[in-house]
């Protein structure tokens, strides 16, 4: 995931130096000059400036979203369909994948073809301190 940051801020920065590079060739050239802007530089700018900050926080809130939520603890119960037992643990969300999950104590637990998983908020299943 790091490795796509990175790519877009490296293809960012190469777009950044060839336009500059392009800016001050034409400058040196004597190119004719552009029309007037109808929009001063500085409010162009500061618009440039508010995207780029309203992108920025937009990014931060969806990672920070992602990493909450794969954080959250459920409730994993396991029920075996033949003989209706259940079996109950707590993971994070994160670590569920497929028919397989690790338990907040570390645990690998991978369902047979017979088990069913029902995820629930773990909140909903806590139990008192001491009480197993």
């Amino acid at each position: 995931m790091i490795w796509k940051f990175l790519l877009t801020i490296v293809v960012m920065l190469g777009a950044y130096l060839v336009v500059r590079t392009r800016w001050r060739a034409a400058g040196r050239a004597g190119a004719p000059t552009a029309p007037p802007l109808l929009l001063s530089a500085g409010l162009v700018r500061t618009v440039a400036y508010a995207l780029l900050g309203l992108m920025l926080a937009g990014s931060g809130w969806y990672l920070f979203w992602q990493w909450e939520t794969g954080n959250a603890v459920l409730a994993v119960e396991v029920v075996n369909a033949n003989t209706g037992a259940v079996t109950r643990y707590e993971a994070r969300r994160r670590t569920i994948e497929g028919r397989g999950f690790r338990t907040l104590d570390g645990r690998e637990i991978r369902l047979a073809d017979v088990e069913r998983m029902i995820l629930e908020p773990a909140s909903a299943h806590r139990l008192p301190v001491g009480a197993e």
